[in-house]
This record gives structure tokens, sequence and C-alpha cells, in this order.
């Protein structure tokens, strides 16, 4: 909350608020453009089009009254109020306040215990706990979802309390079992090294759902880890060979008699901010590296100093998947594996979705908005 008066004073092209705190610069364009006007009020989408204007905005007049600047321009008969601590939010580049921007809580080996867990009856229907679950997982990256119903609607049920399923590589559901002629090394039996999921998509899906339906074989623990704590580790201790591994793209590809999925990522992705976010790791999709073979002198060593960093004990979890859990996560921070079982030795099904992480932040912020955080 503002507590000392501004004054304002008028520039050529903007307009600058001054208190005896701080001082902001406000483009005219930037004020015309986003007066309350602007917006039809029911559906909050902007109606005006500030390509119509037949002179550049230019501000007439302006006065502080209150908490409040007013402006009237010249060129038209239009004056536009605006709040000062908005104002003063956007000159300092902080823009619209955003309750899904959350620091990330970087885990790293034994967190496993501390995933959070949340049942699946209370997450459709208590909207507090769905809020707290949306929190968990941007935060953590991760959330267990417990007493699930041994269904496939029991899945789909689960994502749509977040977002909608959204298609893959592998459809719309994928099955986690040995398949009689696999397309994926994660429907064998094999070890499954760790990775995010379907790199060779320009957008990789966001959030994985993975319900396990059955498992009592011999083996077939699952990895997890959170890339987002290793890769910021590796920053602090290794800048150089981070900055490669941020900077270039490498090739992955998927290709089978019936598609041939290719894509160029980042194996350490960054934020806005400059924060990691995420991954991409993968070698069982990773393509040859078609980078120019004197920036692989320097990228090859970085890459594989990265991964011996990211399977290192100190990041690792290993647990036993339950039936009846879903373990959702965020697909592009969170690195999963599996090490190999057994399929003569019992039944292993885990059956997957995705939904985008735009959504789930939506969703997040829905719920904050009707109080329900």
């Amino acid at each position: 909350m503002l507590t000392t008066p501004f004054d304002v004073t008028l520039r050529t092209a903007g307009l600058v608020l001054k208190s005896a705190e701080q001082e902001v610069y406000l483009n005219y364009y930037w004020l015309r453009d986003n007066c309350a006007s602007s917006f039809d009020p029911e559906v909050n989408e902007r109606t005006f089009d500030i390509t119509a204007l037949a002179r550049p905005p230019v501000a007439k007049s302006a006065q502080v009254s209150g908490g409040d600047l007013d402006i009237v321009w010249c060129n038209e008969d239009h004056t536009s109020t605006f709040s000062i601590e908005t104002l003063v939010a956007f000159g300092t580049g902080k823009g619209r306040p955003d309750p899904a921007v959350l620091s990330r809580n970087l885990w790293r080996a034994g967190y496993s215990d501390s995933f959070q867990r949340f049942s699946q009856h209370d997450v459709m229907n208590d909207m507090q706990a769905r809020t707290a679950w949306a929190k968990a997982m941007i935060t953590d990256g991760i959330a267990v979802i417990t007493d699930m119903g041994d269904s496939d609607a029991a899945l789909t049920d689960l994502a749509n309390c977040l977002g909608l399923v959204r298609p893959s590589v592998a459809g719309d559901y994928f099955e986690v079992k040995v398949h009689i002629a696999p397309v994926n090394l994660a429907f064998t039996a094999n070890a499954l090294e760790m990775h995010t999921d379907t790199p060779t998509e320009e957008f990789a899906p966001g959030v994985q759902f993975l319900h396990c339906r059955q498992n009592t074989v011999d083996g077939g623990y699952s990895l997890f880890l959170d890339g987002a704590a290793v890769a910021e580790d590796f920053r602090r201790d290794h800048p150089e060979e981070f900055a490669l591994l941020s900077t270039h793209k490498i090739p992955f590809y998927y290709d089978h008699d019936d598609f041939d999925w290719r894509s160029h990522q980042h194996v350490i992705e960054l934020d806005a901010t400059g924060a990691v976010s995420g991954l991409t790791v993968s070698q069982h999709m990773a393509d040859a590296f078609d980078l120019p073979q004197d920036t692989l002198d320097a990228y090859y060593p970085a890459f594989c100093m990265f991964l011996k960093t990211l399977n290192g004990a100190k990041y690792l979890n290993r647990f036993r998947m339950k039936a009846g859990e879903c373990f959702v996560f965020d697909n592009h921070r969170i690195v999963h594996g599996r090490e190999a079982y057994t399929a003569s030795s019992g039944d292993r099904y885990l059956r997957g979705c995705y939904i985008d992480r735009g959504e789930l932040r939506s969703s997040y912020r829905a719920l904050v908005k009707k109080s329900y955080a």
C-alpha cells in the first residue's frame, strides 16, 4: 500500500510519478491503451483499438486525486483514471499480480516421504484441498493422490480437476506395461534411464499423471528427482557449462513405421526471470547432436558432466509405487526413471495422461480468486 503522496510531471512521450520514496515513468501509448474504458466490462477483453487514433496519444493535463491519477487527453474528448498503486506496479516492472508465481521449493534425496499427499475424494470435492494440491504442484513440482479408483475414469476425473487431458505422441492416454511389440522402452521390463517425457514434441506436455493400477512385480522401483534443484546447483558450481546447456538446443527424435517426431530443445530451460524452470533430458530419444563440431568440443563435456551430476545420489529418490496411487508431476521439472523388473513375477500396470502447465496455473489462479487458498 502506498503511504506517501505523488506529484506528476508531463513529458513528451510519457509522464513521471514521483514521491519521496520512488519515481516511475509511464508511456502515453501504454496509458491510453490500458484505460479502463478500453475493456469490455463483462468479458474483460480489450475493445479499444489504439491504432485507430488519428494522432499519437499525449496528455493535456494530469492530476493526482487521492489514490488515483486522472489524465485528460489531447486530440480527443476523453479522460482516463488509474489507481496509482497499479501504475507504480507496472512502472517498476512488476506487472499484474499473479498468485501462481510462487517460489520453487527445490528438493533433493530423501524428500519422497515429504511429497504432499491428497486423497482423490478430497481434491474432487473440497476446493481448499484442490487449491493446496495445485499449489504443491507449482512449488514442489510433484504431489501424490491416494485412494484412486481402479478404473480408467478415475484418471480422467482427476486430471479434469486441473485441466483437460491433452494428446501426446502416445495419444490421449498411455499404458506403462510390457507390450508385445513395444515402441518405447517404457513399454518393456527393462530399466528406464532418468528422463523427461516426449522431448520430441515441439511443446512437450507440462503435467504428467501416472496412475498405478497394479504393482506386484519383483523390482521396478520408481526413481524421481527435482531437475531444477540439480540445475541450480550445477549453475553455482559450473557456470560456463550451465550457460552452454541453457543456450544451445539439441535434437531429439522418435521414429517408427507410422510416425516421425523431431524437435530441438534446451537441456536446461529458464523462465522469464532466468531461474531454472525445467529440463529436457532423454538419452534414449536424443538424436545425433547437430551443433557445429567445434561447439561440441565444449558442449559434450558439459552435457556429460551434467548427466553425471543428475544421476548422483545427492538428488535421487527411490520408492515403490503402490496400487491406488497417482503421481502427478511437472514433466519439465521432475526427472523420472525406473529400475528393471521381472515381468513374469507379477503384474505392473500404470496408466497415464498429461495436461498443460498453463492449465495448472490457470486453475490455481481461479481457485485463489474464489478465496479457496
